[in-house]
């Protein structure tokens, strides 16, 4: 076990370097920061003097090694478009981000993983008909295009939830959330729903169809044969062994919800993480990009290696495996 989590914290850190390699790229090949900071009146001297204050007159190998020694303590520099710091910036939007994210991928997977199994259970119901219908609206439509609708019925028809902003936040330490206000619920409600939307449907479509396979294995008919109740079938056998595809695509989504919601946060207006790279990429912020890049991909790794170690804890066969290769 220990072998194995330290090889998956090496590949890891592999990763890591691999992201900050291309965001360091980012820096060196994206406009020049000093043209950007100073405007092309600047004179030479002035830019000579910024150029050798922020190490870019050192060989790239130098800077390199600086980039990465400061993305490690959380330090990307000032951004060229607000002339702040851009961990500062992160820290300010992240909040909203991993509130939206978070909320999201609870909906998706609360309502996902239940409707999963009934349809798979009652495949032929009419309610099990209805259900895999509308499923295919989150399949179908892109988000950009969910969220406006929702906008057009629930904000401007109906006026019954705001349609962008983040409403009333409550400050904790650093922290800022709206779910301690009755304001805050109503304006991530829409939101929420539309980042969400997609990954309930792939949840709800991934676990039936990994049910009905498991339900037709020769485990399930011998449980059967057995006399087994049907709850303790259904629940203790089939949905058991079925949650490890889940589990997979559950956490990978969750990094993707965080890395994709860009486009809800645009259409909201949601002051996040993905709504600042957005206007970074506009004005060809390059500090902010480059941190954006670095923290999705930290995102993704730390949630990759937490789904590895869950695999252990529902599939015990990986740990017999496990223990027979140590043995070994």
């Amino acid at each position: 076990m220990l072998a194995f989590i330290i090889r998956r914290v090496l590949q890891a850190l592999i990763v890591m370097l691999a992201v900050s390699l291309l965001a360091f790229m980012l820096f060196r090949y994206v406009g020049d920061p000093v043209t950007i900071m100073l405007g092309q009146d600047a004179t030479e001297a002035d830019r000579i003097a910024l150029r050798s204050s922020l190490g870019l007159d050192q060989s790239p190998f130098v800077q390199f090694g600086n980039f990465v020694k400061n993305a490690i303590q959380g330090e990307f520099g000032l951004s060229l478009r607000q002339g702040q710091s851009v961990t500062g910036l992160i820290k300010e939007r992240l909040p909203a981000t991993v509130e939206l994210s978070v909320l999201a991928a609870l909906m998706a997977l609360l309502i996902g993983l239940p409707f999963g199994v009934y349809t798979a259970l009652k495949p032929h119901s009419l309610i099990s008909q209805a259900i895999l219908a509308f499923s295919l609206i989150g399949i179908s439509l892109p988000t950009f295009f969910i969220g406006i609708l929702l906008i057009l019925f629930m904000s401007v028809m109906l006026g019954w939830l705001p349609s962008y902003g983040r409403g009333e936040v409550t400050q904790l330490g650093w922290w800022t959330t709206g779910l301690l206000s009755i304001d805050g619920w109503r304006h991530i409600i829409l939101p929420a729903i539309t980042l969400c939307l997609f990954q309930l449907t792939l949840i709800l479509r991934l676990v039936r169809s990994e049910m009905l396979e498991v339900l037709r294995t020769d485990y399930i008919k011998f449980a059967r044969a057995r006399g087994l109740s049907q709850r303790t079938i259904h629940f203790g056998h089939a949905l058991k062994n079925t949650m490890v595809p889940v589990i997979t695509i559950t956490g990978l989504q969750l990094g993707g919800i965080i890395a994709f919601a860009i486009v809800t946060e645009t259409v909201f207006q949601w002051p996040g993480m993905g709504l600042l790279f957005i206007q970074a990429v506009q004005f060809a912020d390059v500090p902010v990009m480059a941190a954006y890049l670095c923290l999705i991909a930290l995102v993704f790794v730390c949630i990759n290696l937490i789904v590895d170690l869950l695999y252990f804890v529902v599939d015990p066969r990986l740990r017999s495996t496990l223990g027979q290769g140590t043995g070994q």
